[in-house]
């Protein structure tokens, strides 16, 4: 694997603190840490933080922490970005305060969004508390889960494979090229740094966001079902019902968040545990069964549903 071992947090800028709360909170499972002047961050397991939510208006990704295994592979990483004319700034006392970790080194991507490479996150100094989760959150050497990075177009998506694989090391899981609609063809890249099957997916879609989604997931099955019937009751928007896809076999849905950007919500994915057995494939579907979008899916159910009586 690479120097990189996980996505240890993500950060949002967001324009309703109160919508995010409920939404992390009530709907999603998470534990919220006392509140900033600007904002909060949410826990999903021991560690001190795993999303950092800020007021703002952009209501969109803001930067990608990822943990790295030592100072030694991160000032390696430092060197490799620099002599590939990336600027790197090593960030100060405070700033990895802030971020509860050991040591920072900020740089971007070729998309422009924010990375900070970072060693050790630090734990909280109590358990992770859920009070409507079944079980954990999926996380430990996997990292807080994944998030499908937007492209802008085939020239973004080579550069960015260039920064993920070949600068920061992560390994190519496989690919999908799918049709999305008459005339649009989705075209993704998956890449793992640790077992879960990827922690960083790249393509080019049709969004004003800088992240389609990002991925977490839970330990129990029933939960997956617990947050869909949440979801459903609080009237969030989805972006996808349950289904499974064909690459990671993960049982998900996606929920919209108050910022229009969608959380998958998943259990059971495909891990990766032995590198060199691994074989690259290229899929020509996104999903084997479901992530239907709701509008679709309610035209189906009605197809289905009794005629009423003749007058």
């Amino acid at each position: 694997m690479s120097g990189i071992k996980e996505l240890a947090y993500v950060g949002y800028e967001v324009s309703d603190l109160a919508a995010w709360e409920h939404f992390a909170v009530n709907l999603l499972g998470m534990q919220i840490t006392p509140r900033g002047a600007d904002g909060f961050s949410l826990r999903m397991d021991q560690k001190a933080q795993r999303w950092l939510i800020t007021q703002g208006a952009a209501d969109d990704l803001v930067v990608s922490g990822y943990a790295v295994d030592s100072d030694t592979a991160l000032d390696q990483l430092i060197a490799e970005l620099q002599a590939a004319g990336f600027k790197t700034t090593e960030g100060d006392a405070r700033l990895a305060a802030a971020r509860q970790v050991d040591r920072i080194v900020v740089t971007a991507d070729p998309m422009g969004n924010r990375i900070e490479l970072v060693t050790h996150p630090h734990d909280a100094p109590a358990p992770f508390h859920s009070d409507v989760l079944t079980g954990p959150f999926l996380t430990g050497a996997c990292g807080l889960g994944h998030q499908f990075i937007v492209t802008q177009n085939e020239a973004s998506q080579a550069q960015a494979l260039n920064f993920y694989h070949t600068l920061l090391g992560f390994h190519i899981s496989d690919r999908i090229i799918a049709p999305l609609a008459p005339g649009l063809i989705a075209d993704a890249m998956f890449l793992h740094c640790n077992p879960r099957h990827h922690t960083v997916a790249l393509g080019a879609i049709p969004i004003p966001k800088k992240i389609h989604h990002v991925m977490i997931q839970v330990a129990q099955r029933q939960d997956v079902g617990y947050a869909w019937d949440r979801c459903l009751k609080a009237g969030q928007p989805l972006e996808m019902t349950l289904g499974s896809h064909p690459n990671d076999h993960m049982l998900s849905f996606y929920v919209k968040t108050p910022s229009g950007f969608a959380v998958e919500y998943g259990w059971g994915g495909l891990t990766i545990d032995d590198e060199s057995a691994w074989q690259v494939r290229t899929y020509d579907t996104l999903d084997d069964w479901g992530h239907h979008p709701p509008a679709q899916e309610l035209t189906l159910l009605q197809q289905g549903l009794p005629k009423p009586p003749s007058a």
